[in-house]
């Protein structure tokens, strides 16, 4: 290297820094050539393509001056006809004239009227200028238009027709004599016609904008028709000058009556020159004509298919929104309108429909719908295109709703195309608000920025986890979220129908109290004594509010919370304030006589009997005024908030409810502050069959499965659980437990059935651990999953208390005994992605349906809740053949669904009792959002995925016997407000109900007392007919009128069949034939169910479990029975009639009667909003902690 560096030369003094920077002056005196690049070559011909070809617009001031000129030669033509008359002689220019009178009779024709026609001189010299500037603009553009091929230039019709129409003009100017030549000059209309099918293509690209191909083409076959009828108009009536000689009015009347085909024959050509053009129109018409009406057709039907544009006219005078979706089916087209047009101020709204795939057949007949036609515009885009975005006037809509495609097998794949949709529409239209609906939780932060967001799977988990302590968590989510009249149900003869269907018409809605009849008066003060008053009022439901300065929304604060007239209430009606009619009474009546004494009022002034709605329909409840004393609590409740009042325990008076205060008092409330209050969870062991008790703390959970969820307050263990120890069914090194009967577990299993251990999976364990749960409560939770889970959702469930997994299916009888199927109380059955799509739409829950009808013949003793992919599949839940009341239900449905009801499928039992869900239901949760923007909030509050500081949660209570002495649901208001600060929205109730059958009344009243009959001579006890005990209690006590003596009847099953087949010869006739059927029909059945006994104990005997805990229901004692139909678990298996029916009311009327076993669903203030400032007083408030009425099972109450 050192040799290298010694031969390099040092650099030439032009090569200094000076020179690098100023330019070496020797360097630019070297020999060079500048080389100018141009666009275009820079030739004369160059430039004149590019003024008369290339340039647009100079190019379309050309074609404008061409199409202009020819219709100017059309023009002279007709004013050249019109001035000519041949009976004043015919000849050429400067001849002596002859006149020329045609003879019928004589078949030579004069072609002098043909060659020669009259002009005069200033009309030829005007078409002798016309023609040669024509012919100058032709040859120019011929030339320029030269590649090579001169013939193929020469031959062209265009070039053909401009000779023969200009250069005999141009003749004429050197030879006279031709000056009154015939010139077909109205052949220029087809090169008008050509002309502006050019400009019209010049001034698209000129403007850059494209126009709709439908009007092209309908121009073009407008202007060939227009050619057609002038060209045969100009050519007859030259022609006939040596025939008829008729006038240019009368060969337009020939033209048009003959191409229409009527042909009246009042005016026929004479000669034949004129009759071979007739034909020569008529087969030019037959070819011509039809192609382009194809090609019209064609352009109408792809524009059928692509929707063509929305009108940029109607977009600025008119509002839309637009719906951007992947595939659009009919069920998600008519739930999405049903229930924006169910509004009354989006009447007037125009519904964009943004879809990428072809319209499908049944969509596009509903479109075809006066209702929906002139409404609905489906275009056939793709929101990634700015061009189709365009089309639908994205930057003039009201909102864009992006729904994303749930039948996917890839869901991801799905919300991935759903966020680049958000992201496009956000990209153009910035300022059009985003309603964007997205599959999987994990990537609703992609879409954050949107103004409203429904994340499927957070929805369904939350809701599916709360149905497992609240009842029929999804029919009261559902009905809430749906449009309705209220109607449903009205004209039917069932008292249920009829109250279930009012009540369904309850929504949420707002006001600012200080605007609001029903909250005004209320303004300084509670919250709970607004909520009180205004349901004992006006028969609405308060449940929430919103402060001015803030932007959360709390659902009932609790009595600490002093309203404000610039606070935003939410409450829960059949029809919002401003639409309700309202009808004062003045003074109330006077006490009936036999309540004189006894009333509830014990001062001496009583309250006026206030306003009702009209619409409501209730009864203003008669409650205890504000000047009588609290009633005590104590003595033998133990604490419980609804225990029978001692004070009136002598009988003489109906037991009073303490008042609800204007302010909150601290010793009257029972707070709950579970943080500080371990009493409840420290319970001694005592015989609790010698387990130790596992210390569980407060907190938030440490790992999120993914961005977005909202941090909850839960119980967890001390030290996560090693991922071993999560397998349920498989020992390890910790435990050597390997079935859930080994845990020994104090409650219940809630068991989840899904096919993957998704993100979305874990919003069904938070509300079931949430920290306002007590701990006795808390149910263990198995997840039987298709596919083991991955680490990351292990390590974000480890923490969680009694949370298990396993590996299984639905649908497979030994997971399900595995994983403890026999010690569950709760079944979840998740639907699965894979199901989701199949060839025909409606077969995807067939899997499902079937798996779980054979669970319910299995186990009729679990409560199992099951997600379809299709709401209409619900009729199939629970399917018994020949059953009349079903068939009922379902004409019921149809009726209702002519009736224009959007919750046509309420009725029936497996939607009414909350035994089925199907999460398109909850896609009018977005809808609504357009309208009533905290809908989705308060939805979130309510199924628990939020938790703002302050504001409560759902839970449950149970109606007993022994609170029966509540009476109303009015009263029940009152009762939890002054108690515990609670708010009721609605009830679940389980009632008995004896279905109607085929069989006649009759026959099954003497089944009935037949088998009764014999039962008494068997048990030899004096019992009555099993009609005799159905309407005890109310109807809510007994199931199907004799529960009692069925164990009895199958444990002597043969012998009373033995017996009853000799007694058969007593009863005579078709009566009898019938009675001994449906007793076999009865027997068989019972066999078919010890039959599914033996089976499921077999397997256990097999996969060495325990078959004691195994509760077969031919073994079912009566009181197990009674207990399981209470709660709406049990269908009568022993006649295959269903013999109780459960139902959702939402906020019923005040005097709505309380009957056992109602589930009374409540909004529950947050135990955290006001802890107490010292230890003595949170020792006070636990010692009146509440209780639960079945710690087994879910979370309710103990009255």
């Amino acid at each position: 290297m050192s040799d290298l560096d010694s031969e390099l030369v040092p650099l030439p003094p032009r090569y200094r820094f000076r020179d690098l920077l100023l330019g070496d002056q020797s360097f630019q005196n070297d020999d060079r050539v500048q080389v100018e690049f141009y666009v275009n070559e820079n030739t004369f011909k160059e430039r004149l393509k590019l003024f008369f070809i290339k340039n647009q617009r100079s190019s379309l001031r050309i074609r404008l001056l061409n199409f202009s000129l020819k219709l100017l030669t059309c023009l002279l033509y007709i004013v050249r006809v019109l001035l000519d008359d041949p009976a004043l002689g015919i000849g050429c220019w400067g001849c002596p004239k002859q006149n020329y009178t045609f003879n019928e009779s004589s078949s030579e024709i004069n072609w002098a009227p043909i060659l020669w026609v009259e002009r005069k001189t200033a009309l030829w010299a005007t078409q002798v200028t016309v023609a040669a500037v024509s012919f100058l603009e032709t040859t120019l553009l011929t030339y320029l238009s030269y590649k090579g091929n001169i013939w193929e230039q020469i031959f062209r019709v265009a070039f053909v027709l401009e000779m023969i129409n200009t250069l005999p003009f141009i003749i004429t100017i050197f030879w006279p004599p031709l000056r009154n030549l015939f010139i077909p000059v109205f052949l220029n209309c087809w090169l008008a016609k050509h002309a502006l099918e050019n400009m019209i293509n010049d001034f698209h690209r000129a403007i850059l904008r494209t126009q709709s191909a439908m009007f092209n083409q309908v121009l073009i076959l407008f202007c060939t028709l227009l050619c057609l009828v002038f060209t045969g108009t100009c050519g007859i009536q030259h022609l006939e000058r040596a025939g008829g000689n008729l006038s240019l009015l009368t060969s337009f009347y020939f033209c048009i009556v003959t191409f229409s085909t009527v042909g009246y024959g009042d005016v026929t050509p004479k000669i034949w020159p004129s009759q071979l053009l007739v034909a020569i129109m008529i087969c030019v018409a037959l070819v011509v004509l039809p192609l382009q009406f194809e090609e019209l057709v064609y352009l109408w039907m792809e524009r059928q298919k692509s929707g063509g544009n929305y009108s940029r006219h109607r977009a600025q005078t008119e509002k839309h929104v637009i719906l951007c979706v992947s595939s659009l089916k009919i069920d998600l087209l008519m739930d999405f309108l049903n229930e924006f047009y169910a509004h009354p101020r989006l009447q007037d709204y125009y519904v964009v429909i943004l879809c990428p795939t072809e319209m499908d057949i049944q969509v596009r007949r509903v479109l075809q719908i006066p209702l929906w036609s002139q409404r609905v515009i489906y275009l056939q885009g793709s929101a990634l295109k700015d061009q189709d975005l365009m089309r639908a006037k994205m930057d003039n809509g009201e909102a864009c709703f992006i729904l994303s495609s749930r039948n996917e097998v890839d869901r991801t794949a799905a919300d991935h195309q759903t966020i680049l949709r958000a992201w496009a529409v956000k990209d153009f239209a910035p300022n059009c608000p985003l309603y964007v609906q997205i599959l999987k939780p994990e990537n609703k932060f992609h879409v954050k920025f949107a103004e409203h967001v429904v994340c499927e799977e957070e929805c369904k988990y939350a809701m599916l986890a709360l149905s497992c302590i609240c009842p029929a968590t999804p029919t009261l989510i559902t009905l809430l979220v749906h449009t309705s009249r209220g109607q449903e149900g009205q004209d039917s003869p069932e008292q249920w129908q009829r109250m279930y269907g009012r009540c369904s018409g309850n929504e949420v809605y707002h006001i600012r109290m200080g605007d609001s009849k029903f909250f005004r008066e209320y303004e300084g003060k509670s919250f709970t004594y607004a909520a009180f008053h205004a349901h004992k009022k006006y028969g609405v439901c308060l449940i929430g509010l919103k402060r001015e300065e803030s932007k959360s929304i709390l659902l009932n604060p609790g009595p600490r919370h002093i309203l404000a007239a610039s606070d935003t209430c939410f409450y829960i009606n059949i029809t919002k304030e401003e639409n309700s009619a309202f009808i004062f009474k003045q003074e109330e009546k006077q006490k009936k006589k036999g309540f004189a004494g006894q009333g509830l009022y014990e001062g001496s002034s009583r309250l006026p009997v206030h306003s009702i709605i009209a619409s409501m329909g209730t009864v203003a409840m008669d409650l205890q005024n504000t000047e009588c004393q609290p009633a005590q609590s104590g003595g033998g409740s133990g604490g419980s908030k609804l225990a029978l009042p001692t004070e009136n325990g002598s009988g003489s008076r109906r037991p009073s409810i303490a008042p609800v205060l204007e302010v909150a008092d601290s010793s009257t409330l029972l707070p709950c502050d579970l943080l500080s209050d371990q009493s409840e969870d420290e319970m001694t062991p005592s015989d609790e069959e010698g387990l130790s008790v596992v210390e569980y703390v407060k907190g938030y959970p440490p790992n999120s499965p993914y961005i977005g969820s909202s941090p909850t307050l839960c119980h967890l263990l001390p030290v996560k659980a090693p991922f071993c120890c999560l397998r349920l069914d498989k020992g390890c090194k910790h435990n050597s437990y390997e079935d859930a009967k080994a845990y020994g577990f104090k409650n219940r299993l809630i068991i989840v059935s899904a096919e993957t251990a998704g993100n979305g999976l874990y919003n069904f364990i938070v509300p079931l651990r949430a920290y306002y749960r007590p701990r006795r409560e808390l149910n263990p939770i198995v997840l039987l999953l298709d596919n083991r889970p991955d680490h990351h959702f292990l390590e974000a469930i480890c923490c969680f208390p009694m949370v298990y997994y396993m590996e299984g299916s639905v649908d497979n009888l030994d997971s399900l005994l595995q994983c403890g199927i026999i010690y569950a109380d709760n079944l979840v059955v998740v639907d699965k992605e894979s199901t989701m799509s199949a060839k025909e739409d409606y077969m995807a829950d067939a899997k499902t349906i079937v798996n779980v009808q054979t669970m319910f013949r299995l186990f009729p003793s679990l409560s199992i809740t099951t997600e379809l992919t299709h709401p209409s599949n619900m009729r199939f839940m629970q399917f018994r053949a020949k059953d009349s009341y079903s068939l009922a239900l379902s004409r019921l449905e149809k009726r209702e669904r002519e009736n224009g009801s959007n919750l046509a499928f309420m009725f029936r039992l497996p939607f009414a009792a909350g035994r089925v869900f199907s999460i398109s239901m909850l896609d009018t949760l977005l809808y609504q959002s357009f309208v009533k923007d905290y809908m989705i909030p308060i939805t979130r509050l309510l199924l628990g995925l939020d938790t703002t500081p302050g504001s409560g949660y759902l839970c449950a209570m149970k109606v007993t016997e022994d609170d029966l002495w509540i009476r109303t649901y009015g009263r029940l208001f009152q009762k939890l407000c002054s108690s515990s600060a609670e708010i009721p929205i609605g009830i679940y109730r389980t009632e008995s109900h004896v279905f109607s059958s085929s069989e006649p009344h009759n026959l099954r009243a003497q089944s009935q007392v037949s088998v009764s009959v014999e039962h008494h001579e068997e048990t030899r006890e004096a019992q009555g007919p099993w009609g005799s005990r159905a309407g005890t209690g109310g109807g809510g006590h007994t199931v199907g009128g004799g529960s009692a003596e069925r164990p009895l009847l199958r444990r002597k099953s043969l012998p009373w069949a033995r017996r009853l087949s000799r007694k058969g010869t007593r009863h005579t006739g078709k009566a009898a034939a019938e009675e001994i059927s449906q007793q076999r029909l009865r027997l068989h059945q019972r066999s078919e169910r010890q039959e599914l006994s033996e089976l499921v104990k077999n397997r256990m005997k097999h996969l060495g479990l325990p078959t004691t805990g195994y509760e077969d229901v031919a073994n079912l004692t009566a009181s197990d029975v009674m207990n399981r139909v209470n709660l709406g678990y049990l269908q009568d298996e022993m006649n295959d009639q269903q013999n109780t029916l459960s139902y959702v009311l939402i906020n019923p009327p005040p005097d709505t009667r309380l009957e056992p076993n109602d589930i009374v669903y409540l909004i529950r203030s947050d135990p955290l909003a006001h802890v107490a400032s010292s230890s003595r007083s949170r020792k006070s408030s636990c010692s009146n902690k509440l209780a639960s009425c079945n710690p087994e099972t879910r979370d309710e109450t103990q009255f």
